[in-house]
């Protein structure tokens, strides 16, 4: 388990994060998730260790990430790929983690198989390619067989199959017991592969939820609507008080669920050749729940803000 308690870090007078707890239980694959700027990569920093609170403090099993004796054993991370001296082997690379932290050397042509970089362990790690340092940077997670593990971005560089592989792969891990807490970008891998997500803006905590609750809190659900009748549908619908948007041959239903919906249809002797419930995306709630938060807008993003606000009288 990871425990912060009033997890506070200041530049200066820049507050990266600002008192922010939580706890990410073993068992499950929990996403941290956060805009850009949010405060996520400190916050892993302080987690292992490699920057210092200002004030606050973080947990890893009930001790502090100094007080581990050989970490690698107790928590594994990847949180920059790159992160290797070039004219090393993958091999060697792992080779001196592993006796920094007295785990046997075996241990590492068993990461390197599990990872997929047997064949390559000899070649030097400055000549792989993004893909293939993250995969090594992987394997150096898993080395101690740890039962915390903390993985920043790990599908960056992926092909589709790499990507499919490594959520397969946290998804074992959780159902192994392992606590596995993974940032991204990527939300809808992230809608895949976490059930639980950790959400902060501006270094603050905005949720920690399942992430299907986080996805229907947020996100509105509509109902997609075929008819050959779709102007009497229209109408009876509006009576009803539902909200309804035409898309193409079909309509959208908001404020209104399918058996209802099909219950109006059928007191009216309206034919339906669809009804069906259309969930809202993580993405969707992300941008709704995280808006206020994103600290760098787009040119696209602040012409539709001043569009959308009202005109002033």
């Amino acid at each position: 388990m990871i425990e912060a308690v009033g997890l506070t870090k200041r530049y200066g007078q820049t507050v990266a994060v600002n008192n922010l707890s939580f706890s990410v239980e073993g068992g499950k694959v929990t996403g941290f998730l956060g805009p850009n700027g949010a405060g996520k990569s400190t916050t892993m920093r302080m987690i292992l260790g490699l920057d210092n609170p200002t004030s606050g403090q973080v947990r890893i099993g009930g001790k502090l990430y100094r007080d581990l004796k050989d970490p690698l054993r107790t928590v594994g991370a990847l949180l920059d790929a790159k992160w290797v001296h070039p004219n090393r082997s993958a091999r060697a690379h792992l080779s001196w983690m592993a006796r920094s932290n007295n785990i046997p050397a075996r241990r590492v042509d068993e990461v390197l198989d599990v990872v997929g970089l047997s064949t390559v362990a000899k070649k030097s790690a400055g000549g792989f390619s993004l893909g293939m340092s993250q995969r090594l940077g992987i394997a150096a997670a898993l080395l101690g067989d740890p039962e915390v593990l903390l993985f920043d971005e790990p599908v960056n560089g992926l092909d589709p199959e790499g990507i499919l592989w490594i959520r397969k792969f946290m998804h074992r891990l959780a159902d192994e017991g392992r606590t596995v807490f993974v940032s991204s970008h990527l939300l809808s891998e992230m809608a895949l592969t976490a059930s639980q997500l950790l959400v902060i803006g501006k270094g603050q905590l905005i949720s920690h939820s399942s992430t299907e609750d986080f996805v229907s809190r947020a996100a509105e659900n509509t109902v997609k609507v075929r008819s050959p009748q779709l102007p009497l549908l229209r109408e009876v619908l509006i009576r009803a008080s539902a909200e309804v948007t035409d898309a193409d041959t079909a309509l959208v239903v908001a404020g209104m669920d399918s058996d209802k919906i099909g219950e109006i249809a059928a007191a009216n002797s309206i034919v339906l050749h669809e009804l069906s419930p259309q969930t809202g995306s993580l993405e969707q709630a992300f941008m709704q729940i995280t808006g206020d938060s994103v600290e760098y807008h787009t040119g696209i993003e602040t012409e539709a803000k001043h569009a959308l606000a009202p005109t002033a009288q």
